[in-house]
């Protein structure tokens, strides 16, 4: 089900120079944000938990997901080089799973760790803010990855769909709308943080088994239906 070779030609896409840069940029504003909040407030825990769960969480893992997600398929769709790999004798969904591999990698190591480095400068991982939302980046990491590579595989438009699901869905109607946050990766992390932490630092308006159970089926369903919609391209192709 992975395929060294085009792991390799994944990577290589994702962290060339110029989306290298991009996939930084969050990152090093995250940091830079949590310095100069704790020269400000000193090792606060809701603070932290507020930086965390606003920028990080809300913003910052979804945009790299997205970003990542996307870029490892969808360009190649786009110019149509995805032509030459869907022509190796490779199954299609080798191709997407091991697609769907490096762009967790990528997310998580653009988002994961710098989380756990914020948190740390933040309070020092005081009450577990810090691992809490470290956890949570990683699960969410895996689920974003897989929304935005089958969002990749159905749309030249991948990235604004995303954005708009990231940005819009999630923190806009999340914030006013109750029931859109129980259809929110963003949520289901949150519930997964909680349970780390232990207390109501960290809140969900998802339980935990619910939570489970939808990063569960969202992401297999998607990297399921990514699969079906590179088969169904090959054919077009093909035809």
């Amino acid at each position: 089900m992975y395929d060294p070779t085009v792991a390799r030609l994944t990577y290589r896409a994702l962290l060339g120079r110029r989306r290298a840069l991009v996939l930084g940029a969050l990152p090093l504003l995250l940091i830079v944000i949590s310095l100069a909040v704790r020269l400000l407030t000193g090792a606060d825990d809701q603070v932290a938990a507020d930086v965390l769960g606003g920028f990080a969480l809300a913003t910052m893992v979804p945009i790299i997901g997205v970003i990542a997600g996307t870029g490892a398929i969808g360009p190649e769709i786009d110019d149509g080089s995805v032509v030459y790999l869907l022509s190796k004798p490779l199954k299609r969904p080798t191709i997407v799973f091991t697609k769907l591999i490096v762009a967790i990698a990528v997310t998580m190591v653009f988002s994961a760790l710098p989380t756990l480095i914020a948190g740390l400068i933040l309070n020092g991982n005081g009450q577990q803010v810090a691992v809490a939302y470290t956890v949570a980046a990683l699960v969410a990491s895996i689920a974003y990855s897989a929304l935005f590579l089958l969002l990749g595989t159905v749309s030249r438009h991948a990235v604004v769909f995303g954005l708009v699901y990231a940005l819009v869905w999630e923190a806009l109607f999340g914030s006013l709308v109750s029931g859109a946050r129980t259809l929110s990766v963003q949520q289901w992390s949150l519930a997964v943080a909680h349970k780390v932490v232990g207390s109501n630092l960290i809140t969900s308006d998802v339980g935990l088994p619910a939570a489970t159970a939808l990063l569960i089926v969202v992401t297999v369903a998607a990297t399921w239906y990514a699969g079906q919609r590179l088969r169904a391209l090959t054919l077009a192709g093909e035809e």
